[in-house]
């Protein structure tokens, strides 16, 4: 007798059978979808009905039915982690077994453990995913596709940060990291598996929002300010950060890579450009200032000062040209409320190119920047700004032609 999953499955492929050659997509590989920074996934919040992906609707179902069947994952990764640590756990997820940090990370994770004043102090459980629900006394939850190969490749959607987590992962899957033990993703090799990687408002040249807060902050210690330079002073969000990432992180020339912009700032004027004129009353042309629509939170720093504070530069209008460090101006002003739409197109020094309909393998194929949609507008998270179901349909037709 078939198992549900058996059934759905023989169901699915006569259907792709039935259709018309003409109607049948070149591929069918499932897409994995990585979500961002602070982010969750969808069974973290259960009651509340709220997703990631989606809000209150449910983009993973979209892509599901839109000129489907297809089959679309949603992978749930550290909320605040390094690319590298977000990519072992993705693959580990995907693929199957326990994830595999590296030597590095375990050093560096045995060190702390060392200095803990609690001599009882509990360690972190191991995340763990089961490659045949068959075999599986733990309990651990499913891996999300235990076939993944060379011949059964995936596409991957990142939005924000699960970019650049998609960016390392490839690096891994394929060069390996010499010198992190003999754990399966640190081989490299693993060349093919990843049809294609699509990108939406991904700082993969960081974004200024980090250093803007850090400079508005008192020189005094405050919780805040020792989090994000503690935490955070070498990592990729931030562009001295993301300017070493972009040295390792390659990109490949096996890969399909997309990219998609989002812009919900307006350039100053006397009036009439559809910013937020409570917090922004006086503008001038030469700095960026937040849309009414974007998310509330987002305004008070998206624009030319950190409001309401006027003594330190928004996204909108920082600047910094110190020796040694990435230097940033005009052309970083320009925001969706949390990353500078500049940073999206593409890692400074990899080979990009504007999309035109034709998909080029090792090059960022940009698939434009989408104005009016903020951070989280693109995410369909209930707010004044437009669906994005039609970016998430387009970036389908594209992915099931290559």
């Amino acid at each position: 007798m078939l198992q549900p999953f058996q059934t759905l499955s023989a169901v699915l492929a006569l259907m792709l059978a039935l259709l018309p050659a003409g109607a049948r997509a070149a591929n069918n590989d499932p897409i994995v979808l990585v979500h961002g920074f602070l982010g969750f996934g969808p069974d973290q919040f259960p009651r509340s009905g709220f997703l990631y992906w989606g809000g209150y609707a449910n983009i993973a179902t979209h892509l599901q039915l839109y000129k489907g069947p297809r089959t679309v994952h949603t992978a749930t990764v550290g909320s605040i982690a390094t690319n590298r640590e977000r990519a072992a756990e993705l693959y580990a997820q995907i693929k199957g077994g326990c994830v595999d940090y590296g030597l590095s990370h375990a050093a560096a994770e045995a060190a702390e453990a060392a200095a803990e004043v609690a001599a009882d102090a509990e360690r972190k459980p191991a995340k763990c995913w089961a490659a045949d629900p068959a075999r599986n006394p733990l309990g651990h939850p499913p891996a999300l596709y235990p076939a993944w190969d060379a011949r059964h490749p995936i596409h991957m959607i990142g939005h924000s940060q699960g970019g650049t987590t998609i960016r390392a992962l490839i690096e891994l899957l394929e060069h390996g990291a010499p010198g992190e033990g003999d754990g399966d993703l640190y081989q490299g090799g693993k060349v093919g598996w990843v049809r294609s990687a699509t990108t939406i408002s991904s700082p993969h040249n960081g974004s200024t929002l980090r250093d803007a807060v850090l400079d508005i902050l008192p020189q005094l210690s405050s919780p805040l300010r020792d989090w994000l330079e503690h935490d955070l002073r070498n990592w990729e969000m931030a562009p001295d950060g993301a300017r070493s990432f972009n040295r390792w992180a390659r990109t490949s020339p096996h890969v399909y890579y997309f990219s998609v912009g989002t812009l919900a700032t307006e350039a100053g004027a006397w009036c009439c450009n559809g910013t937020d004129r409570a917090i922004a009353p006086i503008q001038s042309s030469r700095y960026q200032y937040p849309r009414a629509d974007m998310f509330t939170y987002y305004k008070t720093y998206a624009g030319e000062w950190i409001v309401p504070s006027m003594l330190q530069h928004g996204i909108g209008g920082y600047t910094q040209g110190a020796p040694g460090r990435v230097r940033i101006d005009s052309e970083w002003f320009a925001n969706d409320g949390v990353v500078n739409t500049a940073s999206m197109r593409a890692p400074a020094g990899h080979p990009v190119r504007d999309f035109d309909g034709t998909p080029v393998k090792g090059s960022w194929n940009f698939l434009g920047n989408y104005r009016g949609y903020d951070h989280f507008d693109v995410l369909n998270w209930p707010n004044k700004g437009p669906s994005a179901n039609p970016i998430y349909e387009r970036i389908s037709d594209i992915l099931f032609a290559l």
